[in-house]
Order: structure tokens, then C-alpha cells, then sequence
């Protein structure tokens, strides 16, 4: 049996831009292969962008950089430099970093579950 078109409309997925609709956009974002993967490195405290590089092994100085000043222009990192010499500058989770990461922390505790 044939579902009928208004069931068959509802179950097809309309496509959107992914600013249309919120959800969409911060699962394509994180979905992002090292946003979620700094984020994770950066709830254990503040690091420097060596530090950083060092935990990643495969990501680029210029990928780094691009995905560090995504996530403080989203206002889940912030960036911070010390007025020495040479500069140190270091990168931490702000609030909503920190909310972000405890969604992934739910992630982790879901993939250990019956094991």
C-alpha cells in the first residue's frame, strides 16, 4: 500500500539553508572536522596554539587558525595575549563553549553505555 501524499510530503525532508533553522546550522558546524575536536581539547583549561597543533595531529597551521577564529567569532572561544616578550597568547572556552562541551560530554557517557 502507497502512503498517501500528505504523509509521503511530511516524511521528505525540505531543503534549507542552513540559516533558516538553527539546529541545522550548529550540527553542520560542529559537524566540522576539528571544531568539535578543539572545543573538546580546550575543557580541560586554557592552551596556547601549540599546544593545541600538538593535540591534532593531521590539522594545519592555516586550517588551525581558520577554525580558532570561527569559534571565537561564535563566541565559544575566547582569545587572550599577555603583553610579554615573546607574546603568549592562549585560547579558553567561554560560557557557551563550556554548554557545548557539556553536550558533548552527554556524547561520550552515550558511547560508553552497555560496555
Amino acid at each position: 500500500m502507497y502512503p498517501d501524499s500528505e504523509s509521503a510530503v511530511l516524511d521528505t525532508p525540505s531543503p534549507r539553508h542552513p540559516t533558516e533553522c538553527p539546529v541545522e546550522d550548529w550540527l553542520s558546524f560542529l559537524g566540522h572536522r576539528w571544531n568539535a575536536l578543539i572545543l573538546w581539547h580546550l575543557s580541560t583549561g586554557a592552551k596556547r596554539f601549540s599546544e593545541i597543533m600538538a593535540l591534532l595531529p593531521g590539522i594545519t597551521p592555516k586550517v588551525m587558525t581558520d577554525r580558532l577564529e570561527l569559534l571565537v567569532e561564535r563566541e565559544l572561544v575566547s582569545r587572550s595575549s599577555q603583553n610579554t616578550f615573546p607574546r603568549v597568547t592562549a585560547y579558553q572556552l567561554t560560557e557557551s563553549g563550556n554548554a557545548i562541551v557539556s553536550i558533548l560530554d552527554q556524547i561520550e557517557r552515550w558511547t560508553k553505555r552497555d560496555k
